[in-house]
């Protein structure tokens, strides 16, 4: 019974699971069948919305190549414009190159002129160094070396003759021979001719003033004044090649040349024959002197005799005796006066200085032949100075002239007027000039007084 029931059980179990079963298969084909159904649906949605994708990507990419196709429309017509415009720069940079190199060639032949001037100027200058620390100090360095004025002269009016030829035979001027005007050469060489005098006489106005201005001290700005001309008038006349000739230029500088040295040379025999005039004049001067002094010593003489001859026809010898004694005096005074009159070295050298116009730390050193040498110096202390010159020393020498001499050589290198050595100022100082004094004057160094009165000037500053 109860293997029955249990039987029984089995099988209701077995016709429930099979029923079970048999509604899951149901089910799951029922399941199976809605999931294809949507998978169908999905399926033709997924197609719809790729296919209008597909169309919406169809249509951009066609709205995108005509944009592509306007823009590389666009773009080619900017290039080629650019192009264009790279080709036109490109020819205009050819064109501004071609004149670039042009202009270089013409800067590289002005350099090498440049250079070729320059070379010229180092090769003078030393000399021109030289020169001018010569006319620094004031002393003129010649040019050309000639005798005297008159050769100066002379040389001058030949050179003036070569440059009247230079210019007359067409030498002073070099220009363009191909220049024609409207196609006219003849034309063109009359245009050229006509400037070319022009340009000269320009030239020939600026080197005749600097002849007629002309002052040795000024000959180096002056030649380069001239040379700044000549470059002035090569450059206005560049297009037609209108330059001055270095040779007519080479003769104008020698002629500036030549009339400074010829300035110089007529100035200083001027200077020599006022140097001769003076020395006349206190050489004059000074025999006069002597023959006052001789004619007043022979009168004294005679007197002095006539006394003693009266004495002596009286017998009064002892008065005669005392008399003799002054003639002997006047003798021997007389017979100095005629020594000096004989020795023309003989002297006085005197050392003054003038500290209100010169400064203390000037002195004059000079030499005179009069008997009183303080005349010479009351004549220097003349309308020609504020104050009168006070004197360190009178030293009278048989050899004046070489005393004098040996000072001046000796502070030669502190001469103040190097040129012109009748002007005897020299920058030292009274002390210095009584050391030089002690060695070359010895004994005759009797009295130095080295500090001056300046009585004039002092009294004139404690005004």
């Amino acid at each position: 019974m109860e293997a029955a029931q249990v039987l029984e059980a089995i099988r209701e179990v077995r016709e429930t699971a099979s029923a079970v079963r048999a509604a899951a298969q149901t089910e799951g084909d029922r399941i199976r069948r809605a999931a294809q159904a949507e998978a169908t649906a999905l399926r033709a949605g997924a197609e719809a919305d790729a296919e209008a994708l597909r169309r919406e990507v169809q249509q951009e990419v066609g709205a995108t190549r005509a944009t592509a196709a306007a823009e590389a429309k666009e773009t080619s017509r900017k290039a080629r414009e650019e192009a264009k415009q790279e080709k036109e720069e490109a020819r205009k940079a050819a064109k501004e190159t071609q004149l670039a190199r042009k202009e270089a060639e013409k800067v590289r032949q002005e350099t090498h002129q440049a250079e070729r001037r320059l070379a010229e100027l180092r090769a003078q200058v030393v000399t021109t160094e030289e020169r001018a620390l010569l006319q620094q100090v004031g002393i003129y360095a010649y040019h050309h070396q000639l005798q005297d004025a008159v050769a100066y002269r002379s040389r001058l009016d030949s050179l003036q003759s070569e440059i009247k030829n230079l210019a007359r035979t067409g030498q002073a001027v070099l220009a363009a021979t191909d220049w024609t005007v409207n196609g006219s050469a003849r034309e063109g060489r009359k245009m050229v001719r006509d400037f070319s005098k022009l340009m000269l006489r320009a030239y020939n106005a600026e080197a005749d003033y600097a002849v007629r201005t002309m002052r040795p001290h000024r000959l180096n700005s002056l030649v380069d004044r001239l040379y700044k001309s000549r470059e002035t008038i090569a450059k206005l006349g560049a297009t037609m090649h209108i330059r001055i000739s270095d040779a007519y230029h080479n003769a104008r500088v020698r002629e500036l040349q030549l009339t400074a040295d010829f300035l110089q040379k007529k100035d200083e025999e001027k200077e020599a024959q006022r140097e001769i005039r003076a020395r006349e004049r206190e050489e004059a001067a000074a025999q006069r002197e002597l023959e006052r002094e001789r004619e007043k010593l022979q009168k004294e003489l005679g007197h002095y005799q006539a006394v003693i001859e009266r004495l002596r026809q009286r017998g009064d010898t002892v008065a005669a005796d005392e008399v003799q004694g002054k003639l002997t005096e006047i003798e021997e005074a007389l017979s100095s006066v005629e020594s000096r009159a004989a020795n023309i070295r003989a002297g006085y050298v005197y050392v003054i200085s003038n500290v209100g116009a010169f400064g203390e730390r000037m002195v004059k050193i000079g030499m005179t032949r009069r008997l009183e040498p303080l005349e010479r110096i009351y004549e220097l202390s003349g309308a020609a100075v504020p104050f009168r010159f006070d004197v360190h020393a009178l030293i009278f020498s048989k050899d004046a002239v070489g005393l004098e001499a040996q000072l001046h050589k000796e502070f030669a290198a502190r001469r103040v007027n190097r040129v012109n050595a009748r002007k005897e100022f020299f920058r030292v100082t009274p002390a210095e000039v009584r050391e030089a004094l002690r060695r070359h004057a010895g004994n005759l160094l009797v009295e130095f007084r080295e500090e001056p009165q300046a009585l004039e000037w002092r009294a004139s500053q404690a005004a």
